[in-house]
Protein backbone atom coordinates (compact mmCIF):
# COMPACT_ATOMS: atom_id res chain seq x y z
CA UNK A 1 0.00 0.00 0.00
CA UNK A 2 2.71 2.74 1.12
CA UNK A 3 4.85 1.62 -2.07
CA UNK A 4 1.50 2.58 -3.81
CA UNK A 5 1.52 5.59 -2.35
CA UNK A 6 5.28 6.61 -2.70
CA UNK A 7 4.97 5.01 -6.73
CA UNK A 8 2.14 7.61 -7.26
CA UNK A 9 4.15 11.03 -5.84
CA UNK A 10 7.38 9.53 -7.33
CA UNK A 11 5.83 9.68 -11.19
CA UNK A 12 4.29 12.61 -10.48
CA UNK A 13 6.87 14.53 -9.05
CA UNK A 14 8.80 12.94 -12.81
CA UNK A 15 6.53 14.73 -14.40
CA UNK A 16 7.44 18.10 -12.93
CA UNK A 17 11.01 17.44 -13.26
CA UNK A 18 10.25 16.90 -17.16
CA UNK A 19 8.82 20.15 -17.39
CA UNK A 20 12.30 21.82 -15.82
CA UNK A 21 10.56 22.64 -12.47
CA UNK A 22 13.20 21.31 -10.13
CA UNK A 23 11.44 23.22 -6.99
CA UNK A 24 7.81 22.37 -7.99
CA UNK A 25 8.88 18.82 -7.97
CA UNK A 26 10.60 18.51 -4.75
CA UNK A 27 6.82 20.08 -2.90
CA UNK A 28 4.84 18.39 -5.81
CA UNK A 29 5.97 14.82 -4.53
CA UNK A 30 5.91 15.84 -0.83
CA UNK A 31 2.63 17.70 -1.46
CA UNK A 32 1.00 14.49 -3.28
CA UNK A 33 2.59 12.25 -0.91
CA UNK A 34 1.04 13.66 2.11
CA UNK A 35 -2.13 14.07 0.73
CA UNK A 36 -2.51 10.31 -0.29
CA UNK A 37 -0.90 9.25 3.29
CA UNK A 38 -3.87 11.15 5.07
CA UNK A 39 -6.24 10.02 2.84
CA UNK A 40 -5.78 6.46 2.53
CA UNK A 41 -4.79 6.92 6.74
CA UNK A 42 -8.30 8.27 7.18
CA UNK A 43 -10.27 6.12 4.72
CA UNK A 44 -7.83 2.59 6.69
CA UNK A 45 -8.27 3.51 10.03
CA UNK A 46 -4.66 2.87 9.81
CA UNK A 47 -3.52 4.44 13.13
CA UNK A 48 -6.21 1.74 14.92
CA UNK A 49 -4.77 -0.93 12.64
CA UNK A 50 -1.32 -0.22 13.42
CA UNK A 51 -2.43 -0.20 17.11
CA UNK A 52 -4.45 -3.52 16.65
CA UNK A 53 -1.11 -5.52 15.43
CA UNK A 54 1.58 -3.86 17.81
CA UNK A 55 -0.90 -5.25 20.06
CA UNK A 56 -0.96 -8.62 18.43
CA UNK A 57 2.39 -9.17 18.47
CA UNK A 58 2.97 -8.46 21.80
CA UNK A 59 0.45 -10.87 22.76
CA UNK A 60 1.40 -13.51 20.92
CA UNK A 61 4.52 -13.25 22.74
CA UNK A 62 3.01 -13.02 26.04
CA UNK A 63 4.92 -9.13 26.50
CA UNK A 64 2.22 -7.66 28.53
CA UNK A 65 2.23 -8.76 31.91
CA UNK A 66 -1.01 -5.57 32.85
CA UNK A 67 -3.12 -7.92 30.07
CA UNK A 68 -2.45 -10.93 31.59
CA UNK A 69 -3.72 -9.65 35.34
CA UNK A 70 -6.52 -8.24 34.46
CA UNK A 71 -7.72 -11.20 32.76
CA UNK A 72 -6.92 -13.38 35.44
CA UNK A 73 -8.76 -10.74 37.56
CA UNK A 74 -12.14 -10.84 34.73
CA UNK A 75 -11.97 -14.69 35.05
CA UNK A 76 -12.12 -15.11 38.78
CA UNK A 77 -14.96 -12.83 38.65
CA UNK A 78 -17.12 -15.13 35.44
CA UNK A 79 -16.13 -18.22 37.92
CA UNK A 80 -18.05 -16.59 40.89
CA UNK A 81 -20.86 -15.41 38.70
CA UNK A 82 -21.30 -18.99 36.98
CA UNK A 83 -21.26 -20.32 40.34
CA UNK A 84 -23.56 -17.28 42.11
CA UNK A 85 -25.97 -16.55 39.45
CA UNK A 86 -29.72 -17.52 38.65
CA UNK A 87 -29.53 -16.41 35.42
CA UNK A 88 -30.46 -18.81 32.79
CA UNK A 89 -27.05 -17.77 30.82
CA UNK A 90 -23.73 -16.19 30.88
CA UNK A 91 -22.81 -14.64 28.01
CA UNK A 92 -19.13 -13.82 26.85
CA UNK A 93 -18.64 -11.80 23.62
CA UNK A 94 -15.51 -11.20 21.80
CA UNK A 95 -15.32 -9.02 18.61
CA UNK A 96 -12.37 -8.78 16.53
CA UNK A 97 -9.41 -8.92 18.31
CA UNK A 98 -11.89 -9.41 21.41
CA UNK A 99 -12.61 -12.69 20.66
CA UNK A 100 -8.91 -13.25 21.10
CA UNK A 101 -9.37 -12.20 24.49
CA UNK A 102 -12.31 -13.59 25.59
CA UNK A 103 -10.61 -17.22 24.05
CA UNK A 104 -7.68 -16.78 26.86
CA UNK A 105 -10.23 -15.39 29.24
CA UNK A 106 -12.25 -18.77 29.50
CA UNK A 107 -9.60 -20.84 29.15
CA UNK A 108 -8.02 -18.56 32.34
CA UNK A 109 -11.93 -19.37 34.03
CA UNK A 110 -11.56 -22.93 32.61
CA UNK A 111 -7.98 -23.23 34.75
CA UNK A 112 -10.50 -22.18 37.74
CA UNK A 113 -12.96 -24.18 37.61
CA UNK A 114 -12.68 -26.84 35.08
CA UNK A 115 -16.38 -27.63 35.52
CA UNK A 116 -17.55 -24.04 34.25
CA UNK A 117 -20.82 -23.67 33.01
CA UNK A 118 -21.46 -26.99 33.79
CA UNK A 119 -22.66 -27.03 36.81
CA UNK A 120 -24.73 -23.44 37.66
CA UNK A 121 -24.84 -20.85 34.97
CA UNK A 122 -24.30 -22.56 31.41
CA UNK A 123 -21.89 -20.23 29.49
CA UNK A 124 -21.91 -19.17 25.98
CA UNK A 125 -19.20 -17.45 24.00
CA UNK A 126 -19.78 -15.92 20.70
CA UNK A 127 -17.05 -14.53 18.47
CA UNK A 128 -18.30 -12.09 15.91
CA UNK A 129 -15.90 -10.65 13.64
CA UNK A 130 -13.13 -12.80 14.91
CA UNK A 131 -9.38 -12.33 14.58
CA UNK A 132 -8.66 -15.53 16.24
CA UNK A 133 -7.26 -17.18 13.12
CA UNK A 134 -5.25 -13.77 12.96
CA UNK A 135 -3.65 -14.65 15.45
CA UNK A 136 -3.92 -18.98 15.68
CA UNK A 137 -2.26 -19.15 12.31
CA UNK A 138 0.64 -17.59 13.65
CA UNK A 139 3.66 -19.76 14.43
CA UNK A 140 4.39 -18.61 17.60
CA UNK A 141 0.70 -18.72 18.85
CA UNK A 142 1.32 -22.30 20.23
CA UNK A 143 -0.12 -21.24 23.47
CA UNK A 144 -3.18 -19.84 22.29
CA UNK A 145 -4.04 -22.59 20.44
CA UNK A 146 -4.01 -24.85 23.18
CA UNK A 147 -6.37 -22.14 25.26
CA UNK A 148 -9.30 -22.43 21.96
CA UNK A 149 -8.82 -26.10 22.15
CA UNK A 150 -9.14 -26.08 25.69
CA UNK A 151 -12.61 -23.71 25.27
CA UNK A 152 -13.90 -25.43 22.50
CA UNK A 153 -13.97 -29.00 24.09
CA UNK A 154 -15.32 -27.59 27.64
CA UNK A 155 -18.79 -29.25 28.09
CA UNK A 156 -20.12 -26.40 29.93
CA UNK A 157 -19.35 -24.27 27.68
CA UNK A 158 -21.55 -23.14 24.07
CA UNK A 159 -19.10 -21.10 21.46
CA UNK A 160 -20.92 -19.77 18.19
CA UNK A 161 -18.86 -17.92 15.54
CA UNK A 162 -20.11 -15.56 13.79
CA UNK A 163 -18.66 -14.40 9.98
CA UNK A 164 -20.01 -11.86 7.22
CA UNK A 165 -18.04 -11.90 3.51
CA UNK A 166 -18.01 -8.19 2.63
CA UNK A 167 -16.40 -7.70 6.25
CA UNK A 168 -11.99 -7.87 5.15
CA UNK A 169 -11.28 -7.79 8.38
CA UNK A 170 -12.71 -11.02 9.53
CA UNK A 171 -11.97 -14.74 8.45
CA UNK A 172 -15.35 -15.75 5.92
CA UNK A 173 -16.89 -19.01 5.87
CA UNK A 174 -13.99 -20.72 7.93
CA UNK A 175 -14.16 -23.31 10.93
CA UNK A 176 -11.27 -21.90 13.11
CA UNK A 177 -10.38 -25.64 14.46
CA UNK A 178 -10.36 -27.04 10.91
CA UNK A 179 -7.94 -24.07 9.75
CA UNK A 180 -5.86 -24.41 12.75
CA UNK A 181 -5.48 -27.96 12.49
CA UNK A 182 -7.39 -28.12 15.86
CA UNK A 183 -9.41 -31.22 16.46
CA UNK A 184 -12.71 -30.98 14.80
CA UNK A 185 -14.83 -33.20 17.30
CA UNK A 186 -15.81 -30.24 19.17
CA UNK A 187 -16.65 -27.34 17.10
CA UNK A 188 -18.21 -23.96 16.88
CA UNK A 189 -21.26 -23.41 14.99
CA UNK A 190 -20.56 -20.81 12.88
CA UNK A 191 -23.03 -18.76 11.10
CA UNK A 192 -23.06 -16.26 8.34
CA UNK A 193 -23.97 -12.81 8.23
CA UNK A 194 -25.09 -11.03 5.39
CA UNK A 195 -24.97 -7.08 6.30
CA UNK A 196 -26.88 -6.17 3.44
CA UNK A 197 -30.03 -7.78 4.39
CA UNK A 198 -29.60 -6.05 8.00
CA UNK A 199 -30.05 -2.60 6.54
CA UNK A 200 -31.05 -0.20 4.46
CA UNK A 201 -30.02 0.16 0.82
CA UNK A 202 -28.74 3.68 0.97
CA UNK A 203 -27.21 2.92 4.35
CA UNK A 204 -25.31 0.03 3.35
CA UNK A 205 -23.97 1.66 -0.46
CA UNK A 206 -22.77 4.40 2.00
CA UNK A 207 -21.01 2.20 4.39
CA UNK A 208 -20.28 -1.11 2.04
CA UNK A 209 -16.38 0.57 0.90
CA UNK A 210 -15.62 2.06 4.56
CA UNK A 211 -13.79 -1.04 5.88
CA UNK A 212 -13.21 -0.44 9.62
CA UNK A 213 -17.53 0.89 9.81
CA UNK A 214 -18.64 -2.27 7.89
CA UNK A 215 -16.43 -3.98 10.52
CA UNK A 216 -18.39 -2.60 13.63
CA UNK A 217 -21.77 -3.54 12.02
CA UNK A 218 -21.45 -6.72 14.01
CA UNK A 219 -22.16 -4.19 17.16
CA UNK A 220 -24.23 -2.14 15.76
CA UNK A 221 -28.02 -1.84 15.08
CA UNK A 222 -30.11 -2.88 12.48
CA UNK A 223 -32.06 -1.09 10.24
CA UNK A 224 -34.20 -5.02 9.28
CA UNK A 225 -35.45 -7.77 11.14
CA UNK A 226 -32.57 -10.45 10.13
CA UNK A 227 -31.49 -13.36 11.49
CA UNK A 228 -28.62 -11.68 13.45
CA UNK A 229 -29.03 -9.10 15.50
CA UNK A 230 -26.42 -8.06 17.67
CA UNK A 231 -28.64 -6.18 20.32
CA UNK A 232 -30.95 -9.06 20.00
CA UNK A 233 -28.61 -11.37 21.13
CA UNK A 234 -27.45 -9.77 24.03
CA UNK A 235 -30.73 -7.93 25.27
CA UNK A 236 -33.13 -10.27 23.70
CA UNK A 237 -35.55 -12.37 25.59
CA UNK A 238 -34.14 -15.63 23.80
CA UNK A 239 -30.63 -17.01 24.94
CA UNK A 240 -27.87 -16.10 22.92
CA UNK A 241 -27.38 -19.85 22.59
CA UNK A 242 -30.97 -20.76 21.07
CA UNK A 243 -31.00 -17.85 18.65
CA UNK A 244 -27.12 -19.30 17.50
CA UNK A 245 -28.67 -22.80 17.15
CA UNK A 246 -31.66 -21.37 15.25
CA UNK A 247 -30.63 -21.27 11.32
CA UNK A 248 -32.70 -18.08 11.03
CA UNK A 249 -31.82 -16.65 14.72
CA UNK A 250 -34.81 -15.07 16.59
CA UNK A 251 -36.76 -14.28 13.37
CA UNK A 252 -39.25 -17.25 13.73
CA UNK A 253 -39.27 -17.09 17.73
CA UNK A 254 -40.50 -13.36 17.85
CA UNK A 255 -43.59 -12.16 15.54
CA UNK A 256 -43.34 -8.41 13.79
CA UNK A 257 -45.57 -7.67 16.79
CA UNK A 258 -42.85 -8.78 19.48
CA UNK A 259 -44.75 -11.71 20.18
CA UNK A 260 -42.77 -14.03 21.24
CA UNK A 261 -43.68 -17.58 19.46
CA UNK A 262 -41.48 -20.66 19.84
CA UNK A 263 -37.88 -21.87 20.86
CA UNK A 264 -35.51 -23.45 18.12
CA UNK A 265 -36.58 -27.11 19.67
CA UNK A 266 -40.30 -26.18 18.88
CA UNK A 267 -41.28 -25.79 22.12
CA UNK A 268 -43.56 -22.81 23.34
CA UNK A 269 -42.27 -19.85 24.89
CA UNK A 270 -43.28 -17.27 27.48
CA UNK A 271 -45.32 -14.72 26.26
Amino acid sequence: MFGLLIATAYFVGIHALHANETISAVIMIYSVLAALVVGFWRWLHLGSLFDDWIFSRAYVRRRNPIIEQRLHKIAQEIVAAARGSDADELLVVGHSLGAVIAVDLLDQALKLDPSLGKNGTPVTFLSIGSSILKIGLHRGAERFRAAVEHVAQAPGIFWGDYQARIDIMNFYNTNPMTEMSLSAEHEPVVRLVEFSRMLQRDVYRRIRLRFYRLHCQFVSGNDKRASYDYFMLVCGPVSAKYQTLASDGVLSMIGENGTLATSPCGTALPT
